[in-house]
């Protein structure tokens, strides 16, 4: 079994069910076959969060793909689910997540899955290097500057 960072912590990747793009998963919507505990929604870079039809609490994994390293719309989209009220799991996935894990879990994102090559346990002593943040985020509402 795969191991991802999730939480903060190097776990056994428990997800046992299906990753269906956007199109797919609002079809499954519309014939009643989602949302269920199985079934998650992978976005794709230009697939807001608003797109996802149907009861957006009740999908227990939504993976975001961060594809190259200067399309940063899906930090938006994370900070966008968390403020609409999705708790369950946001994942990053894709190759250019490595240099990018702080920041991710300021704008929500609480799991990521990496290349199998990946040490995961520097990553997650990455996640350590910072105390604070300059930037407002799901986290911390107020930026730096509004706390001092």
């Amino acid at each position: 079994m795969p191991r991802i960072i999730k939480d903060g912590a190097v776990v056994e990747d428990g997800w046992n069910g299906r990753l269906l793009d956007l199109e797919s998963y609002n079809t499954a919507v519309g014939n009643g076959d989602a949302p269920a505990e199985n079934i998650g929604v992978l976005l794709e870079p230009g697939e807001e969060p608003a797109g996802i039809e149907g009861d957006l609490t009740a999908i227990p994994l939504i993976a975001i793909n961060f594809p190259v390293f200067t399309d940063g719309r899906g930090f938006s989209y994370a900070r966008e689910l968390r403020q609409r009220g999705y708790g369950g799991e946001i994942r990053a996935v894709g190759s250019f997540i490595r240099d990018q894990l702080a920041y991710l879990t300021r704008c929500g994102v609480n799991s990521f899955a990496f290349d199998a090559d990946m040490d995961l346990e520097a990553a997650l002593a990455s996640l350590q290097g910072f105390s604070d943040h300059y930037q407002a985020d799901v986290l911390q509402s107020e930026p730096l500057f509004r706390r001092r």
